[in-house]
């Protein structure tokens, strides 16, 4: 099979192997469709499935490093690699913008040359993405300037230029609204700018304030409780409830809907989280854009060959690469069961596990589902670790350094690596 497909020649080839073959069609090759994308090369039968992948970038991004590049811990260069290299050979990769998906047909139209696949199986795994053009004001001139993001390599990139000349002042994250990608990234951020700015002897310069619309810092109880005192331990304020309604570049200011102004000299967003245009675009989503999805199959609520994995669905789920991974095992039985023409199994659970830097070579880890929140014990061996959760460790920082090798050598490629896909309540307490 091709490795790539040009779009001069790409309509043709796809509808002639299509005559001979059945397709699974994978639309994004972030994590989530990476992975499923490995995963289905050595599950699927090659003479009777070709698996094809659509994205629009030739680079694919190691996303949970972008926290760390505004403090110097990484530079771009460490978190970026050519996705035709993380993916399986017999995979067709397909380098374009998606125009729109058509499930009622069974196919997807490409922007470029206006190319179409049509489909047997099809698995959206478009992610999700930061909007600031849905906050009033956001964007009116202070964006990159006084206004950093650090979702986006861009974002991170500009934020640690800023900070490495900044003297001081009130530094207030936001959290515009829920759900977002990576739900602990804010916190992470804020333990390493309270560590960066130790470090640099100007603490005492520098005001750190969380501003989330939830009601505690973070959404699970045993968490929150445990993350309120360490942030209480490491002098960071928090304005719980704080609906963001808008922002006020020029006099650095802050609004919610309820009308409470937080003044500011740095923000650092999170703004409104949206899946692709191309769901809007196909009408296959909520006022988010993410797609209503069965939380335990993965299968789409309206359409029974589309699955959606990763951060493209309405999953009450943690959006971050490590629930897409539990999700894999999952994904790919129904698929099979699919296949076979029977229904498929609701086993998958919620789980997600995060590492977050703490600073000064520290760290915690979560580990929840659907049903518990996070729990103390150890991870992933029961009684021994090496990982504690819920608590403060060296270990810990260590395994989120550890992290980046795992996800480029075991994750992206569907080897494991993060234990069983069902969280276990082995070695936790309630």
């Amino acid at each position: 099979m091709m490795a790539n497909i040009s779009p001069e020649v790409g309509r043709l080839v796809l509808r002639i192997a299509g005559a001979a073959m059945k397709t699974l069609l994978i639309l994004g090759g972030g994590t989530a469709g990476t992975m499923v994308a490995n995963k289905m090369a050595h599950k699927l039968d090659r003479e009777q499935w070709r698996i094809v992948l659509v994205d629009r970038d030739q680079t694919h991004f190691y996303q949970p490093g972008f926290a760390l590049i505004p403090f110097g811990i990484y530079q771009p260069e460490d978190l970026i690699k050519p996705r035709r290299n993380l993916l399986s050979a017999s995979v067709e990769l397909v380098f374009a913008d998606i125009e729109v998906i058509e499930p009622e047909r069974s196919r997807v139209r490409l922007s470029k040359g206006q190319q179409i696949i049509e489909y047997d199986i099809l698995v959206v795994a478009t992610g999700c993405e930061i909007r600031p053009d849905q906050i009033d004001g956001m964007m009116n001139g202070a964006w990159r300037k006084t206004i950093f993001d650090f979702y986006t390599l861009e974002g991170a990139s500009a934020l640690a230029g800023f900070l490495d000349k900044w003297k001081g002042g009130r530094l207030v994250v936001n959290v515009a609204e829920l759900p977002i990608k990576c739900p602990v990234a804010p916190l992470e951020f804020l333990f390493l700018a309270d560590a960066y700015f130790q470090r640099k002897g100007m603490r005492d310069k520098v005001e750190l304030v969380f501003s989330t619309p939830q009601e505690n810092v973070f959404a699970e109880p045993g968490a929150s409780s445990f993350m309120n005192e360490l942030f209480y331990k490491k002098g960071i304020h928090v304005e719980a409830g704080f609906d963001l309604n808008s922002v006020d570049g020029t006099q650095k200011t802050i609004t919610s809907w309820k009308g409470k102004q937080l003044d500011y000299d740095l923000l650092v967003s999170i703004p409104t989280n949206m899946g692709v245009e191309a769901i809007e675009r196909s009408e296959m989503g909520d006022d988010l854009n993410f797609i209503p999805t069965d939380k335990y199959t993965l299968q789409s609520r309206d359409w029974e060959n589309v699955w959606v994995v990763g951060d493209a669905g309405d999953l009450p789920a943690a959006k971050s690469g490590s629930a897409a991974h539990y999700m894999l095992d999952s994904l790919e039985e129904n698929i099979q069961l699919q296949i076979r023409k029977m229904p498929p199994k609701p086993s998958y659970d919620g789980h997600a596990s995060f590492f977050i830097e703490t600073g000064f070579e520290r760290g915690v880890m979560l580990d929840y589902n659907y049903e518990f929140g996070p729990l103390p014990g150890s991870f992933p061996v029961p009684g021994l670790g090496p990982f504690r959760l819920l608590r403060e460790s060296k270990s810990n920082h260590l395994g989120k350094l550890a992290f980046r090798w795992l996800y480029w050598n075991r994750l992206l490629p569907a080897r494991g690596g993060m234990g069983p896909s069902q969280m276990s309540l082995a070695g936790k307490s309630a």
